[in-house]
Order: structure tokens, then C-alpha cells, then sequence
């Protein structure tokens, strides 16, 4: 008698699995190579190419590398028999890549030699039994190809083309939308569909709470960073934090940005065992008690002081003045601005950045011959004035500050920026560098 048994369940093991559809044109070769770097992590990425070369628009020139451009394996097909997709799955898991792009898969279902070509043929065989029976031949050809691609050891991303689809009521034609030009019900077997139309994305199907409904403009590495957190393959988020906090040279102003960046993301209520007692918390209230812990002591600040003047060791009463400040760390039960100990300062207001700001800062730091994410980013941190991983951790405060210096270079030689980037470079580190200082 057969044993069965469950095991717990993990999300490490998985892999993405990615469709992006839309007519000619509307961005889903370019889409498909900027969310694979994101999702590679420096792996090798592969794409599987049925347009008859159009990925090679997208390469690197060699020689040229201001031109940009996306580095990958190329395979031209001409023919597209399912069989031969499974082949490709297969020489991709050899070639040990982390990313397989299928462009376009539509063409295994209607190309030449597709699934629809052999199920007619094989229809048309006498005794077959016309298009009804020549799916007996097909359809075991098709589930083998989703089963190559389903389990493919890497990350899969596929592309479909789109057509209109229309509803015949009487004489009236009303069209209702678009279909993809691929088996009824293919997008059930991806983990996200995303519907291109120049160059935006609006997630029409997802298993990624964070992707759900989104409309996005170029998406690309902050998208893949989103997906692979969610697979629990990119940087923990919330772990990331944790290490800062408990590490040596903590600072106050170091614990609010901390704060800031948990609440954008909507992670201050995630449970987390305490890093001493090893009682259960969650982050917000341990971001809190480590601030609190290395938080200045302060007296109140009289109209027209800059800075605060040096704490006294005790207030006649005993009792720690908190001053009201525009920095003061939230205690667990946010209300009024304080003035002692015994009343809580409020919770200050944390605006996540917004996707028309993305957007912009995509356009300008192309504008700007800022390609690479790495670059972006240190770009971002050395302007806002502190460090960040990803474009979704910004502030709509510091997404602004950072639009306008962009801005102010948009119509300079992209040289200019760079140098500017690079004088404040030394500045910055310097900064980051005494924030790092253990305490004394």
C-alpha cells in the first residue's frame, strides 16, 4: 500500500513563469530582456527568437557600448514544431541558464509547423477522423511541450501576440477586448500575464499579491526584484533591515529611514522573533526599541534655534524632555507631538513613491545615458542622501528631490551629470561612513 505524506512547503524552489502580450509593436521583446537581467541576477539568459531576428535589435554593439543594449544566447528558429521547443528547453538546462525567453510562443500554436498545422494534417490522414481526430495526435505533442516549459530548471518568460476579439449579437459586432493567439486558457498555467500596449504593462493575471492590478511603464528590474522577494530568492527585506538594526554604529536618524522604508513597503507588522530574548515581535516595534535606544537625549527647541542646545543630565522633575521634532521615531501608539517622556510623538507621514514618478525617472535617466540598474541606483542614493537597493524604496519626498536634479541636467551632456554625481560621491561615502562608526 502506497504511503503518503506531506511535506512542509517552501517557495524557494520556484521559478518564475512569465507572459507578456500584446500586438506588434508593443514592447514585449524589450520588456521580456529587462525583466530577465532582473530575474538572472547575473546569470546566463537565453531567448528562443521566431520574429526572424527582431530580439538582435536589442543586443549590445560591439564596439559601441554607449548604444546599450541587453546581453544573451540567441536561437533564430524558422520552424515551429512544439517538439522542437522541447529541444530548446532542454539545451537551455544544459547550458545551465537562468533565464529561457520564448519569443513569441503564439507561434508553436499557429506558426509554421505549430500545433494547429500538425493537428490538421494529422486530421487529414485517411480514417483520421478530420480536425476532432487529428487532435488525438496533437494534443499529447502539446502537453509535452507545457511540461518542458512548466519544469524548466531556470526562469521562463514567453510572449504572445495579440488579436481582437469580438462578440456577434444579431448584426451588431461589439469587440470586447483581446485574445491571445495561443490555446484557450494558456495564461492559466503562467504565474503572471502582463497585457503590453506601448510599452505599459497592466497585470492581468498574478500569484503576486504586490503585482496585483499594477499598471506599469517599462517594467523591468524593480518588477523582477518584486517577483523573486515573492518567490523568496532576492533580498529579504525585512532581514536586510534587521541586519542594520543590530548591527554596530546605529543611529537615530539611521533608525528613521529604517522606519520610513518599512512602512512604505508595508512591512511593519511583520512578525519577527526578537534578536535577544527571542519573544515574538514584529519590526515595527523592534525598528522602535532599538531607535529608542540610541535615540539623543533633547531639550525643547524655542522659536528661531536651528539646532537644539546641549541636553541637561535631568529636568528638575526628574522626568527626559523629547522635544517635538520632525524626527521623532514613532512610539507603538502613534498620537500628539510630545513634549516629555510621558506623552508619544506622532507617527511621521511616509509617502511611497508613485508610479508616474518612476516613470519619469526611467525617462530621465535614460536621457541621461544611465543605463545600468547599478549605476541608477547609486545615482539615486548619492543624490537623496542615503542608501538604497531598489527605486521602490524612495519616498515621494526623496522620488521628487531626485526628478528635480535630473531634471536639472535633462538638457545638459549626460558628462555633465556624471560629474556631478561623482563630486558628491566622495561627500556621501564620507557621511555613510561615520553613520558606520561603532558608538563610543
Amino acid at each position: 500500500m502506497t504511503t503518503f505524506s506531506f511535506a512542509p512547503a517552501t517557495r524557494e524552489a520556484a521559478r518564475a513563469r512569465i507572459g507578456l502580450q500584446g500586438p506588434a509593436g508593443s514592447g514585449k521583446t524589450k520588456t521580456a530582456l529587462r525583466l530577465a537581467e532582473g530575474l538572472a541576477q547575473g546569470g546566463q539568459i537565453g531567448l528562443a527568437d521566431t520574429e526572424r531576428g527582431s530580439a538582435l535589435k536589442y543586443a549590445p554593439v560591439p564596439g559601441r557600448p554607449e548604444l546599450g543594449g541587453h546581453a544573451f544566447g540567441h536561437l533564430p528558429m524558422d520552424r515551429h514544431d512544439p517538439r522542437d521547443l522541447i529541444e530548446v528547453v532542454r539545451a537551455a538546462e544544459a547550458a545551465n541558464l537562468a533565464v529561457l525567453i520564448v519569443d513569441s510562443w503564439s507561434h508553436f500554436w499557429n506558426g509554421r509547423g505549430g500545433l494547429l498545422e500538425i493537428v490538421e494534417e494529422a486530421g487529414s490522414q485517411k480514417g483520421a477522423g478530420g480536425t476532432f481526430g487529428g487532435w488525438r495526435t496533437g494534443n499529447p505533442i502539446e502537453q509535452e511541450m507545457l511540461d518542458a516549459l512548466l519544469n524548466f530548471r531556470g526562469h521562463l518568460i514567453v510572449t504572445m501576440r495579440t488579436k481582437g476579439d469580438y462578440v456577434i449579437e444579431g448584426k451588431k459586432v461589439t469587440k470586447v477586448g483581446v485574445k491571445a493567439v495561443q490555446r484557450e486558457g494558456a495564461e492559466y498555467e503562467l504565474d503572471v500575464v502582463m497585457d503590453m500596449v506601448e510599452g505599459t504593462a497592466t497585470v492581468t493575471k498574478t500569484r503576486y499579491e504586490p503585482l496585483n492590478g499594477q499598471v506599469i511603464h517599462h517594467p523591468g528590474e524593480d518588477v523582477a526584484e518584486m517577483i523573486l522577494e515573492q518567490l523568496g530568492q532576492g533580498v529579504d527585506p525585512v532581514q536586510v533591515i534587521v541586519d542594520e538594526l543590530t548591527g554596530e554604529g546605529l543611529t537615530y536618524e539611521r533608525a528613521l529611514e529604517l522606519h520610513g522604508r518599512a512602512r512604505a513597503r508595508n512591512l511593519l507588522a511583520t512578525g519577527q522573533m526578537h534578536p535577544v530574548s527571542g519573544e515574538p515581535t514584529t519590526l515595527g516595534d523592534l525598528i522602535r526599541e532599538y531607535g529608542q535606544a540610541v535615540k539623543p537625549a533633547a531639550t525643547p527647541v524655542t522659536t528661531g534655534q536651528t539646532t537644539p542646545p546641549a541636553p541637561p543630565a535631568a529636568q528638575p522633575n526628574g522626568e527626559e524632555w523629547t522635544g517635538p521634532s520632525a524626527h521623532s521615531l514613532p512610539d507603538a501608539e502613534a498620537s500628539a507631538p510630545a513634549v516629555r517622556r510621558s506623552a508619544v510623538p506622532e507617527e511621521p507621514s511616509v509617502t511611497p513613491v508613485t508610479a508616474p514618478q518612476m516613470r519619469m525617472m526611467h525617462a530621465l535617466f535614460n536621457k541621461l545615458a544611465v543605463t545600468g540598474r547599478d549605476d541608477r541606483l547609486r545615482a539615486t542614493s548619492i543624490i537623496i542622501g542615503r542608501r538604497v537597493t531598489s527605486a521602490n524604496e524612495l519616498t515621494l519626498a526623496e522620488a521628487q528631490t531626485l526628478l528635480d536634479s535630473l531634471n536639472l541636467y535633462s538638457d545638459r551632456e549626460p558628462s555633465e551629470f556624471a560629474a556631478m554625481v561623482q563630486g558628491l560621491e566622495a561627500e556621501a561615502e564620507a557621511s555613510w561612513a561615520a553613520e558606520d562608526v561603532p558608538a563610543a
